[in-house]
C-alpha cells in the first residue's frame, strides 16, 4: 500500500526535465503553473500522483509534471484512469482533457467516469476550438464561430461542459480560467472532494481563438462580469453592487441591484454547494445579461466507484481461501476418453 501522508515539496519538485512546448502565450502555461503551485499546497507526493491525458494541446500535460503519467488515446483518458484507480485505489489521479477530447469523441467516457464517481480530478481545458488540429470548431464553440470547418460561421449550439457534468451525475463541479489567481484554490477544493471532481478551465488559444474570454476575464470588465461562488456567502458581483436573486414566481435567477451593501434587503441568494438545482441555474446562466459563474458551484460527495468495488471484492472473498485448481474444476466438467476421441476423428 502507498504511504499517502502529506509531504513537503515545492513548485520546482513538480517540474519535469521536458521542454514545455505550447504556442507562446497559450493559456496552458498558466494552468500548468497553477497545478504545480497547487500540488505542494495539498501535500501531494510525486510517487503517488498520476496525470492521465487523451489527445490535444492540453494532453501534453503529463510530460511536464514530475510524476507518473499516461498520454493515452483520443477521448479515452477516463477509461485508463478507471483502470489505474481500480488497480491501486490509493493513487492520486488527475485527468487532463480538452473540449474536443472530453466533450466530443470522449463525451461517452467523460459521462461514465462522472456517473460512476471515480475518485479523481478532471480538468477540462475549454478553449472553444480544436487547437492541435488547426482550428476547427469544437463542441463548445459559440454560434457564429468562423473556422476552417465553418468558414461562414458555425450554426451548432454549443455544449455546456458544467451542465453536461451535472446531467451525468457529477458530485463536484467548478469553474476557473487559466490566468486567474484563484485557480489553485479551486483545484485544492476539487482535490479535497472524495469522488469525481469536474473543473472546467477556460483557456485562451492564442492562435485560433485569441481573447475569446476577454468579455469576462479582461481586467477592465472582470469585476463586473464574474461572480465567484463561495459556499455560505451571498452571490454578489460588480464589487458588491449587484447580486443574484431567486425569482420565486418563475423559479429562475435574476440580477438585482444592491444599495449600500445591504444584500439582504435586495434578497440576494446565498450560495449552497449542496443545492443541485441552484448549481444547474448558475452554470446555465446566459452570459451577457448574467455574469460568468466561477469557483466551486456544486460539491455534494457520495461513495466512490473504486471504494464500492473494493468493498464488494472484500465481501466476496471473506472467509475463503484462494484455490485456482478448485475454481477451474468447479461446475460442469467431463473427461474425454481415448476411444471417444478416436471415434470422433473417424466421424
Amino acid at each position: 500500500m502507498n504511504d499517502m501522508t502529506p509531504i513537503q515539496t515545492t513548485l520546482k519538485d513538480w517540474e519535469s526535465d521536458q521542454e514545455v512546448r505550447w504556442c507562446p502565450g497559450c493559456g496552458d502555461y498558466a494552468i500548468l503553473k497553477a497545478v504545480q503551485r497547487t500540488l505542494p499546497m495539498i501535500g501531494a507526493d510525486p510517487k503517488n500522483t498520476v496525470f492521465v491525458s487523451g489527445i490535444g494541446c492540453s494532453s501534453r500535460f503529463p510530460y511536464y509534471v514530475e510524476s507518473y503519467g499516461f498520454h493515452t488515446i483520443h477521448g479515452r483518458a477516463p477509461a485508463f484512469a478507471t483502470g489505474i484507480k481500480l488497480a491501486n485505489p490509493e493513487l492520486d489521479v488527475w485527468l487532463v482533457t480538452g473540449d474536443g477530447d472530453g466533450m466530443s469523441i470522449g463525451g461517452n467516457h467523460t459521462m461514465h467516469v462522472l456517473r460512476r464517481n471515480l475518485d479523481c480530478q478532471i480538468m477540462l481545458f475549454n478553449n472553444e476550438i480544436y487547437g492541435l488540429t488547426k482550428g476547427q470548431y469544437s463542441p463548445t464553440s459559440r454560434v457564429g464561430t468562423s473556422s476552417p470547418t465553418s468558414p461562414v460561421g458555425s450554426v451548432d449550439r454549443p455544449a455546456l461542459p458544467c451542465a453536461f457534468a451535472l446531467g451525468s451525475g457529477a458530485r463536484f463541479v467548478a469553474r476557473g480560467y487559466d490566468v486567474s489567481k484563484d485557480l489553485p484554490e479551486v483545484l485544492k477544493a476539487a482535490h479535497a472532494h472524495k469522488g469525481a471532481a469536474f473543473i472546467e478551465i477556460f483557456q485562451n488559444c492564442i492562435v485560433y481563438n485569441k481573447d475569446r474570454f476577454d468579455d469576462f476575464t479582461a481586467k477592465g470588465v472582470a469585476a463586473e462580469n464574474q461572480i465567484w461562488c463561495t459556499d455560505g456567502e451571498p452571490l454578489l458581483f460588480a464589487k458588491g453592487t449587484k447580486g443574484l436573486s431567486l425569482d420565486h414566481t418563475t423559479l429562475t435567477l435574476k440580477v438585482v441591484d444592491v444599495v449600500d451593501g445591504d444584500w439582504q434587503a435586495a434578497d440576494v441568494a446565498v450560495h449552497n454547494v449542496k443545492n443541485r438545482g441552484l448549481a444547474h441555474m448558475l452554470v446555465e446562466m446566459p452570459f451577457g445579461p448574467f455574469p460568468m459563474a466561477l469557483g466551486v458551484i456544486y460539491d455534494d460527495p457520495r461513495p466512490t466507484f473504486e471504494g464500492e468495488v473494493v468493498a464488494e471484492r472484500a465481501k466476496l472473498i471473506e472467509g475463503k481461501t484462494a484455490n485456482l485448481g478448485k475454481l477451474l474444476s468447479k461446475g460442469q466438467t467431463w473427461t474425454v476418453e481415448e476411444k471417444d476421441a478416436a471415434h470422433g476423428l473417424m466421424d
